[in-house]
């Protein structure tokens, strides 16, 4: 069967450090399988679309196959592909990723040997409107011609030229496009870029720091800055807002949401983000309802940031996800 959802994205072999819990270790990771964690809790039946190098363990091909998701999409490159990442935590769960060396110390693990001559970008310094062409990142001749006819399609980050690239081709052939923007586009120089990808999506999912940056200068009003993305062509602008749950604006008809997180114990952050928006297109593919989608995401979310790695949500006790979803409905606000 051809899938109904497509995620377009990012892999990573991660080495996380969480403030409680076992730490991962070159383990699969990055946006697009935090997302596609966040859906297939809802529904399975999602195909991949990334790049990785000869060097990465082909076994994830058949973790991924074996949770029933499609991975035609999924292209080895020739040679290898640098897709290390690394993030400890500090026990407020802060990002810490100063000298690795002691972070591994301080936990009294060995030092991994394939972390050796890796430096953890600092998304501070790397915001540019056009930064250099990543490696890594899909291409819109990456995505099989057959997973056109899904639908639904999700864009988790990637740098602006790759997501003008998909928005600009794709927003007439998917009845569903939603798209989490990069940090490090999010500035006001690029403000007409924003533009141009947000026209013609079905949802924009920025975080609140990156939307606050895109529009810094300009206004402090969330809600003035939905507007002015509404304006943009877009239908509906979800704010992710960490422990402080999500806002939502319904452009089309003038709507505003705000839902709160669900309550949990957080073990491990990593990811949570794009666990929400695998959620959200889960759920607002079920009836076109984006209140919908938000209450599926933050569930979504909720499950995944109680423990580590992209595919915990998917371990959770059977209707733990549909009984967290009722008891939030009850907790959404209109303003």
């Amino acid at each position: 069967m051809s899938p109904s959802f497509i995620l377009v994205g990012k892999l990573a072999r991660e080495y996380i450090l969480p403030a409680v819990g076992s730490p991962l270790i070159d383990s699969p990771g990055g946006n697009l399988l935090y997302a596609a964690g966040g859906l297939a809790l809802w529904d399975a039946r999602l195909g991949l679309v990334c790049r990785m190098g000869e060097d990465a363990p082909r076994i994830w091909l058949d973790e991924f196959q074996a949770r029933g998701f499609d991975v035609s999409g999924v292209r080895v490159q020739p040679g290898e592909l640098d897709l290390r990442a690394f993030i400890a935590y500090t026990e407020t769960f802060e990002p810490d990723n100063s000298n690795l060396v002691s972070h591994f110390a301080r936990r009294g693990i060995p030092f991994p040997k394939a972390l050796l001559g890796f430096q953890p970008r600092d998304p501070e310094r790397t915001r540019s409107p056009r930064g250099k062409p990543d490696p890594a990142a899909p291409a819109l001749s990456d995505v099989p011609s057959e997973y056109l006819e899904a639908g639904a399609l999700h864009l988790c980050p990637l740098e602006l030229g790759a997501h003008l690239q998909f928005t600009d081709s794709l927003h007439n052939a998917m009845r569903t496009l939603t798209l989490d923007p990069s940090s490090t586009y999010m500035i006001p120089a690029a403000m007409r870029d924003v533009r141009a990808i947000c026209n013609g999506l079905t949802a924009f999912l920025p975080s609140l720091e990156e939307i606050t940056s895109l529009f810094w200068g300009q206004t402090h009003d969330v809600w003035e800055m939905c507007e002015a993305i509404g304006e943009f062509g877009c239908e509906y602008i979800v704010i992710k807002r960490g422990a402080q749950g999500q806002l939502l604006y319904d452009s089309l008809n003038k709507r505003r949401y705000e839902i709160p997180a669900y309550p949990v114990s957080p073990v491990d952050p990593t990811g949570a983000g794009d666990a929400f928006c695998g959620g959200f297109l889960a759920g607002y593919h079920k009836d076109y309802d984006p209140l919908e989608g938000a209450l599926y995401g933050n569930i979504s979310a909720s499950l995944a940031i109680e423990g580590s790695g992209p595919f915990f949500p998917l371990g959770s006790m059977p209707g733990l996800a549909q009984a967290r979803l009722d008891t939030l409905r009850d907790m959404v606000r209109k303003i």
